[in-house]
């Protein structure tokens, strides 16, 4: 996220105050930015960015490992890097949130958006779901890709390559209004990059009735699999076909709303819609 800065400085305090917590909010704020804006703010207790502003990006890079997201049962395909868990957060578009509710578990599919080091959550304001989230409980959600079916010579063998991440951790509720509606567009940008530009925005019944929640990326771990079938070593000589089915989410031909007029094309980004892994390899 960047702000204009004219030659003379900040044009009022008020507003890049209201941008900093906004981007504090998303987790987006870029560090020299952020120093540019504190220098301009308050001069007198930030002297020099490349001195008093040090990172580490070992540590930075991966999250620390505790009782609940250290892999149990083959841990070598645990992942604990920051970017790949991103990622595959990045790419997906349902998670299943888990929680438990007077003793009874629930295990809920909903759509998400990550935004810097959250992730997002909606629905409307009646959900249970997010009425007991929004309470603080303690919560598990999961994030499951299908890369391909690995077929073995053996029954037994044969499995999937996935990429999973699990997040736990308690969910806030985003009530500021500025925040709530930046979380949204982030939703929608998730699903459908360029749609929000052409949409109407939520009117305010709309976001009164609408829930936001953010999860902190504090504490999660994904599983991933690759490659070929792991057989027997006995199995390998078995005339049997093995190898990897590989699948992948792709879109159709939009269908256009019956009532829709016929001078009003399809854009570009529904014509054209590529997903995850497949839209970063082209560009």
């Amino acid at each position: 996220m960047i702000f204009p800065i004219s030659s003379g400085g900040l044009a009022t305090t008020g507003y890049y105050l209201t941008a900093l917590r906004a981007a504090n909010f998303l987790g987006q704020l870029n560090l020299r930015t952020l120093a540019v804006l504190c220098t301009s703010l308050f001069p007198a207790t930030l002297l020099n960015y490349s001195q008093k502003i040090q990172i580490r990006r070992g540590s930075m890079n991966k999250l620390p490992q505790t009782t609940r997201t250290i892999l149990k049962r083959l841990p070598q395909r645990g992942v604990y890097d920051r970017e790949q868990i991103c990622e595959i957060l990045d790419e997906g578009f349902t998670c299943h949130v888990g929680f438990a509710l007077d003793g009874q578990p629930f295990v809920i599919p909903t759509g998400y958006a990550r935004v810097g080091d959250k992730l997002l959550i909606h629905g409307s304001q009646a959900s249970r779901m997010l009425r007991t989230l929004g309470q603080g409980i303690e919560v598990c959600v999961t994030v499951t890709l299908i890369d391909g079916l690995v077929l073995a010579r053996s029954a037994f063998h044969h499995s999937m390559n996935y990429r999973s991440v699990v997040i736990f951790g308690r969910a806030m509720v985003v009530d500021d209004r500025d925040e709530k509606l930046m979380a949204l567009r982030a939703l929608s940008e998730h699903i459908i990059p360029g749609r929000w530009e052409e949409v109407r925005e939520p009117n305010e019944r709309e976001l009164q009735s609408t829930t936001v929640l953010s999860l902190p990326l504090t504490e999660a771990s994904a599983k991933v699999r690759t490659g070929p079938p792991l057989d027997d070593e006995e199995d390998y000589e078995l005339s049997v076909w093995a190898g990897v089915i590989p699948l992948r989410l792709t879109a159709g031909v939009p269908l256009a709303d019956p009532r829709l007029t016929s001078e009003i094309r399809v854009p570009e980004y529904a014509c054209g819609y590529e997903r995850g892994a497949i839209r970063n390899q082209r560009e």
